[in-house]
């Protein structure tokens, strides 16, 4: 194995640390006893039971969550069935035009999205609040989940199928005891990282929320703008490692999935 140059190795140190240095930062000043920032007071967990003493936060975490939930749940329904639709059915009419449309968020800049769902919830005058946030989260998150599904699809042996269906077995039932539990992984996969993109988009939320529908992101980048503080920093903190729970999760998921593929 060839070794890594002295340059190389300064280069990933120097990208490491300008990527995770300001993460690792914002953590261990969550635990700062001091009410000042930048200033250690010593080592204390008090901000985190400020945290959980403050309602607004709280309540925007929790709206935050059951957006994730109901939305990566539809992303991932609706990403599945259109993975099928790409890998089973082969070339249709308009299958061009279908995979650049579930694909385009993914490319899409996000202000360009929101600005265009919050065209179309006020030119069919839909009150704005948790169901319109939540459909244009699933709107974003659909390409995703196709995307990861599509690659399990790809490898998948359809003989299994074939020879559920000789045995009498209709498509839904070949699809619901045969093709999902195969490619399940994947599945769980998509929808972790669709709640992951929900828990953590701001732009998009900005323009399809409405009143009494204030996001976690929403609720700490308005708190910000008045100066970080450690209760702050301890939100984010729990934020970074839900975060990180969930993408090493999926990706143990879709590690299995390949290695019981192979």
């Amino acid at each position: 194995m060839k070794r890594l140059g002295p340059g190389l190795i300064l280069a990933l140190i120097l990208g490491f640390a300008f990527l995770y240095l300001p993460i690792v930062t914002l953590i261990a000043y969550s635990f700062n006893a001091s009410r000042l920032v930048t200033v250690w007071g010593g080592f204390s967990t008090h901000w985190y039971g400020a945290l959980m003493a403050n309602e607004p936060l709280l309540d925007a975490a929790w709206l935050s969550i059951r957006l994730g939930i109901v939305s990566a749940t539809l992303a991932t329904a609706l990403g599945t069935l259109a993975a099928l639709a790409l890998t089973r059915h082969g070339r249709f009419l308009g299958r061009t035009l279908f995979s650049g449309m579930v694909l385009a968020p993914l490319v899409m800049p996000e202000v360009v999205t929101g600005l265009s769902l919050l065209l179309l919830f006020v030119a069919v005058d839909v009150e704005r609040g948790f169901w319109t946030v939540t459909v244009a989260h699933a709107t974003f998150s659909l390409g995703f989940a196709c995307i990861v599904v599509q690659s399990r699809l790809a490898g998948f042996d359809r003989s299994l199928e074939e020879a559920a269906q000789d045995l009498g077995a209709t498509p839904f039932v070949t699809f619901w005891t045969v093709t999902l539990p195969l490619i399940w992984p994947a599945v769980a996969a998509a929808w972790m990282l669709s709640f992951t993109l929900s828990l953590d988009d701001l732009v998009v939320a900005s323009f399809t929320t409405g009143p009494g529908a204030t996001t976690l992101p929403m609720r700490l980048y308005s708190a910000v703008k008045l100066g970080v503080s450690p209760e702050i920093n301890a939100a984010c903190t729990i934020m970074i490692a839900a975060v990180a729970v969930v993408v090493v999760a999926a990706s143990v998921l879709l590690k299995r999935e390949q290695l019981s593929a192979s």
